[in-house]
């Protein structure tokens, strides 16, 4: 049998060999600009979907069991994915709102049957859906003194945490400085809301949670992006699903 460098010799395997060659460039240069073009489609739909439902007519229509929830339906379903898999005893979630993100997480932790809510917003008067599940704390999520209600409340039991408060980039980086010592290896912390600032949506936003995740991942080594969280295409949080390795 001939070897490879006789094949190559060999006018017919020369053609045969470019070819092929000719067949990996095409291959290569698919895939590339694929990819590019995938990637300008789902931040048009990205923006378009944003700027429509979540500003637009529909805002006050996207609910969970009749309570506003201002999420992205698709990474609500990774979140229970992540409940599911993970069964966290507890959940932290800054920035209540109105409440419809608590009771989400309530109802995955009715279905799983274990888990509670800690949830925290500065605002205290807002009339929220009382659950069982969910303990309100009102506060500032970065001040020494909320903090220190949630460690109390949690009690030492691990925790996913997911950030949603104020979007500046100084507050989301004392919030992860704070918080992520709740998360166990191989747990969560979600930062929300890394699209804002031109990733892709509201370009004039100023630095918020996408920087804060750079800034805090360039200290904490132990901490990782988990893209695998993106799946979906849409997600509010390109970059913000963090995975503990150690």
């Amino acid at each position: 049998m001939a070897g490879a460098r006789d094949f190559a010799r060999h006018p017919k395997g020369a053609v045969q060999r470019a070819r092929v060659d000719a067949w990996l460039v095409r291959r290569a240069l698919k895939l590339a600009f694929g990819k590019r073009a995938r990637g300008d489609v789902v931040d048009q739909f990205h923006r378009l979907y944003y700027d429509g439902a979540v500003f637009g007519d529909t805002r006050a229509d996207t609910s969970w069991l009749g309570v506003p929830a201002d999420k992205c339906p698709l990474d609500l379903w990774v979140y229970q994915e992540l409940l599911f898999r993970l069964r966290p005893p507890v959940v932290i979630e800054t920035g209540t709102a109105n409440g419809g993100s608590a009771l989400f997480f309530a109802s995955m932790f009715d279905l799983l049957g274990e888990g509670e809510v800690v949830t925290v917003d500065v605002e205290g008067h807002v009339e929220r859906p009382a659950h069982d599940r969910i303990t309100y704390v009102t506060g500032s999520s970065i001040d020494e003194e909320t903090v220190g209600r949630v460690r109390e409340l949690v009690g030492g039991r691990e925790a996913m945490v997911f950030l949603d408060s104020d979007h500046r980039r100084d507050h989301v980086l004392a919030e992860l400085r704070a918080y992520h010592p709740f998360v166990p290896a191989g747990g969560y912390l979600v930062v929300e809301d890394t699209n804002l600032n031109g990733r892709p949506v509201s370009p004039d936003y100023g630095p918020g949670p996408g920087e804060a995740v750079d800034d805090f991942l360039r200290e904490q080594s132990h901490f990782t992006r988990d893209r695998g969280c993106e799946k979906l295409y849409m997600t509010f949080n390109p970059g913000g699903y963090l995975r503990r390795t150690a």
